[in-house]
Order: structure tokens, then C-alpha cells, then sequence
């Protein structure tokens, strides 16, 4: 096991140095200036910290930065290292963020690593953060340079990190050194993240750059930029209030009165919206859960006020939703699944505190 001290290199990467300080499971090592933190069964010894600096020298001679005298053209010292080797698809970013997890088959208690690829020949400024959905602000959980052509480990996160990263966002700049390059654009990626998918073991899939399966998120694919579908807010307000004017004459006198003790609110999609059209599924759980926001805000203060909302069984993504807003945003009402006899098992009742 490496300790602090050590000269290490990397064993899935190019690269190496000193390890600086441990903790935990993380090694961070000095690698050229920058600290790298990566996991110890990562790193691989190459001359112990008790060994003599010459031998150091000698083992690590891939990994030292030549530092030349001052060049008579400049004031200050000029330090060259060797220049990372570079393929000709490499001149286009592809950029990946992925989450392998520790136990696939025990999603409940397993971990997950968390890695960045950056499959190109740039060096990359890197900001990597996140947010709950319920939140204004962002939390930063990795910024710092990565090395062209290398799978670098940016943190390790368990279940309960997860309801803090509903939305998460990545920010860098590309550029080489000691080399002109094509200039690229900035790119600010700003995503969903289905948190629920950590618990599935379907969801993790085969990638080129794993060995194990993972969730995966494309970032960057030939230099263009993850994107996410703009929606016209104003054509889907327009869309449900035609729905719903369009429902309200086929409505029975009998269920107005029904109404009155229990309220029924039908979010499967085809009764929020005339088209699904343009749609993706991650839209489509966005405005069932925003119909699920606005009648519970509306309901709040009709205390003894029991709501049924069905939204059907299926694979149990949109109840999933439904029951972290209800742990979260709206604590301290009674829910349970409806009666089943009425709703089958497609349910769920709140009744309102």
C-alpha cells in the first residue's frame, strides 16, 4: 500500500508523483505542481519515500520536469515537459462524465466512483458542480486542470450525496501547452441528473472507456456540447389550458361532487397535454411533477383535504418523483398508496396536515 512520501504513477493514466497527504481512500499527488487526488489502489509505487533522492531521480525520470536556464529573451525560467503524444481525432473534444459504482449488485449501500475522460489532445480548466432541485445555489465538487488523453477520478459518492445532485453543471476552457492549437469555444453544460437511475441496475451500460458498466454523460461529443431541448414555456401553458377547457364539459355532476371530500388529479401525460410531440421523457416528468407542485401550493392550507394523485404503475419513475417531493418539499403530510379497488395500484393519497 502506497504512504505519504511515496513516488507513485498512475495505474489507468499517464502520469505520476509524490504523494502529498491521504485521506481516507484518496491519495492526492503532486504531480508538477498541480495536486491530483486519486485513489490509492490507483497508484503504484515506483521508489518508496525512504529511498534516496537519486534513485527517485532515476525511477521517475518520465514523470520530472526538465527546468532549462532563463532564456536571454525572457525574466523568467522556462520549464518544459514532454509534450503529451496527440492523435489526429483528438483535435475534436469528446468529454465524459461517468458514475461506476462500487457493488452493482448492492445499488442500496454500494458507493460510486465518479471520473471525467477527456478523450482529446487538450488540457482542460475543469469545474464540476451540482445542486438539488429545491436549491438556488451550486456546490463545487472538483475544479482544477486535466491532462489530455486521460480518465481522471474526481470524487467518490454514496445514496445520501444524491438528493444534492438533482442538476449538475460542468465549465472549462481547452487549450494546449507549448503548441499552437485550434481555439475552442467555452463550453457551460448545465443537466437533469436522474438520481433515481443509481438504484437500477439496468440503467448502468457497457462504455468504451470502462471496463465495468456505468452511468455515462456526454458532455462534450466532437466538440459539440451537451444540450437540452428548449421547450416554448407559452405553447404548453396554452396546451394545458386548452386540455383542460376541452375535459371540463365531459365531467359528470357526480364526480363535481365527489370532488368536494376527495380531490382527484389524473397526471398521466396524455391528460396534461394534447401532443406529446417534441417531448422527451425527462420534459414529460417535469410537467407532471410542476401539475403535482401546483395542486399541492394550491391545497396547502385546506388542512383534512385528502388528494389522490394517480399516476399509474409503469416502471415507477414518476412515483419515485412524487415521493422525494413529498420527503422534501411538502414534510409532514400523511401519504399512503390509494385504495386499489378504485385506482388499482397506480395511486397515491395525501392527505393534507
Amino acid at each position: 500500500m502506497a504512504k505519504i512520501g511515496d513516488h507513485v504513477r498512475f495505474l489507468n493514466s499517464i502520469g505520476g508523483g509524490k504523494i502529498t497527504r491521504i485521506e481516507g481512500n484518496i491519495a492526492y499527488v503532486d504531480d508538477n505542481g498541480f495536486e491530483t487526488p486519486t485513489l490509492l489502489r490507483e497508484c503504484v509505487v515506483v521508489a518508496p519515500a525512504e529511498e534516496t533522492r537519486g534513485k527517485v531521480a532515476n525511477n521517475m525520470a518520465a514523470l520530472e520536469v526538465e527546468v532549462k536556464p532563463k532564456s536571454p529573451d525572457h525574466n523568467r525560467s522556462v520549464e518544459t515537459a514532454p509534450q503529451p503524444e496527440e492523435t489526429p481525432e483528438g483535435e475534436k473534444l469528446n468529454i465524459t462524465l461517468a458514475f461506476e459504482p462500487s457493488d452493482i449488485k448492492h445499488l442500496n449501500t454500494s458507493t460510486f466512483d465518479t471520473y471525467l475522460v477527456n478523450d482529446s489532445n487538450y488540457y482542460l480548466y475543469f469545474t464540476y458542480m451540482s445542486r438539488a432541485d429545491e436549491s438556488t445555489g451550486w456546490t463545487t465538487r472538483y475544479a482544477g486542470v486535466v491532462e489530455p488523453n486521460i480518465q481522471v477520478f474526481l470524487e467518490e459518492i454514496a445514496g445520501t450525496d444524491l438528493p444534492a445532485m438533482d442538476r449538475i453543471a460542468v465549465q472549462m476552457i481547452a487549450f494546449k501547452d507549448g503548441r499552437e492549437f485550434k481555439l475552442k469555444s467555452p463550453v457551460a453544460v448545465e443537466t437533469a441528473l436522474d438520481t433515481t437511475k443509481f438504484f437500477k441496475m439496468h440503467c448502468f451500460k457497457e462504455n468504451v472507456y470502462f471496463e465495468k458498466d456505468v452511468i455515462a454523460l456526454n458532455i462534450v461529443t466532437n466538440d459539440r456540447p451537451l444540450s437540452r431541448m428548449v421547450i416554448d414555456s407559452g405553447r404548453l401553458e396554452e396546451g394545458l389550458k386548452q386540455k383542460k377547457a376541452a375535459d371540463r364539459p365531459k365531467r359528470q355532476p357526480v364526480k363535481k361532487q365527489k370532488l368536494t371530500s376527495v380531490l382527484e388529479v389524473d397526471l398521466h401525460i396524455t391528460e396534461l397535454v394534447d401532443s406529446t410531440a417534441g417531448l422527451s421523457p425527462a420534459d414529460m416528468l417535469n410537467l407532471q411533477v410542476d401539475e403535482f407542485r401546483k395542486v399541492m401550493d394550491e391545497n396547502l392550507k385546506n388542512h383534512g383535504r385528502k388528494i389522490v394523485f394517480i399516476h399509474g404503475k409503469g416502471e415507477g419513475v414518476l412515483r419515485s418523483a412524487l415521493m422525494k417531493e413529498l420527503n422534501h418539499r411538502y414534510k409532514g403530510h400523511d401519504v399512503q398508496d390509494a385504495s386499489f379497488r378504485e385506482y388499482g395500484f397506480g395511486a397515491t393519497q395525501v392527505t393534507i396536515r
